[in-house]
């Protein structure tokens, strides 16, 4: 017990130990922070879908129908009607043959990669693949290799030389990234895993909603859909709701359900669940969805030039280098009422601590003025 307190006191003393915030209320443009109404820009609902009332109405609809638990995994009597909408959403949306739903987004990385990939095969991913994409990576027991922040120059050489080991080779990259609120030269890594046999994994967690003539995001906006072996994506971001998903071959998706130990040894989610996320699915790809997606960009760009910045995504990170220094900042806007969260190592690579700030569709013009001036004010 002793060494857990002083290793805790060591995070301490660098400015990285993490401690809870405790939000009462729902999540929205303004929250109720650890008792202090605060302005938002924490939040990855980039369309203010967590609250909508329509998704809130098919939650209620799908207790309603299907009471609030699934009782037994996928395999068992877990697989419902609520889950067979959801993933037969995705599939049409997506442009797959099938898709697969999961209980969380860490799930499905972690669950996906390691049923795909085993011994002999080698799996390459971006620097700056998420957390769950690099656990599920590790666990799959494939050789695991690393390029540059989207460094086509080295990922050639690596898919050259991952060619001749007779293994399969999966790339990994997200859509975009969600620290740096930058994209994926999705394109250009296309024509490389396609030169050299490789399939490509992409992870939609943030593009989905936000990016795309229907919001189904980079690969969409691209043009370049046909082109993604795996698409991956979460449901607690842009759709508001929770879980996780794969769209691909059904060849892909009947692999999965066979070896993918944590779809096949977890509690389905709740019907309800899959049922909003289905409705939240519907309306992403809706005139409204559009409409959405349209204020949000606006939002973007007026704060992008507020503060001469140039914005890829909903995401924007403001670099500030050591620990303590963005704590401090942060501090310095939550004593303005406004809520922009200090990320450090190991989050990100150490001496380069940042604000995370995300912009919703919720957020006016004005919000975002505000959050420039305090930025600029706080130093």
């Amino acid at each position: 017990m002793n060494h857990y307190l002083q290793e805790l006191e060591a995070l301490e003393r660098e400015a990285l130990r993490r401690k809870l915030r405790w939000v009462e209320g729902a999540q929205g443009r303004m929250i109720s922070l650890n008792g202090q109404e605060v302005l938002n820009f924490a939040s990855n609902d980039y369309l203010g879908l967590a609250a909508h009332p329509r998704l809130k109405e098919a939650m209620c609809e799908g207790v309603a129908r299907w009471g609030v638990g699934s009782a037994a995994s996928r395999l068992i009597t877990g697989s419902m009607a609520a889950h067979r909408g959801l993933e037969d959403c995705l599939a049409e949306k997506k442009g797959t043959e099938a898709a697969l739903s999961f209980a969380t987004g860490y799930a499905t990385s972690v669950g996906t990669l390691s049923a795909l990939m085993g011994k002999g095969d080698t799996i390459i991913l971006d620097k700056l693949a998420h957390a769950s994409l690099i656990d599920g990576a590790r666990l799959s027991g494939a050789t695991v290799r690393v390029f540059p922040h989207n460094g086509l120059a080295k990922l050639q050489r690596l898919l050259e030389s991952a060619s001749q080991s007779g293994g399969r080779v999966l790339v990994v990259t997200e859509s975009v990234f969600s620290m740096d609120g930058d994209v994926a030269k999705l394109a250009e890594i296309i024509a490389l895993k396609d030169k050299w046999g490789a399939l490509l994994l992409l992870d939609e967690a943030h593009g989905l909603g936000v990016l795309g003539d229907t919001g189904m995001g980079l690969a969409e906006a691209l043009h370049c859909s046909a082109g993604v072996d795996i698409h991956m994506g979460t449901l607690g971001k842009a759709a508001g709701v929770a879980g996780g998903y794969i769209a691909s071959s059904q060849a892909i998706i009947d692999w999965v359900i066979n070896k993918g130990r944590a779809f096949i040894y977890s509690t389905a989610p709740p019907p309800a669940q899959a049922y909003t996320a289905m409705k939240a699915i519907e309306l992403i790809s809706s005139a409204e969805g559009e409409a959405l997606r349209a204020q949000l960009w606006a939002t973007i760009h007026h704060f992008s030039k507020l503060l001469d910045l140039d914005a890829s995504s909903a995401i924007i990170p403001w670099q500030v280098g050591e620990a303590d220094a963005a704590l401090a900042l942060s501090a310095a806007l939550l004593e303005n009422g406004i809520f922009a969260p200090a990320i450090r190592y190991p989050t990100v690579p150490r001496n380069t601590a940042r604000l995370r700030i995300t912009l919703t569709a919720a957020h006016s013009l004005a919000d975002a003025t505000r959050l420039a001036e305090v930025i600029n004010e706080a130093g």
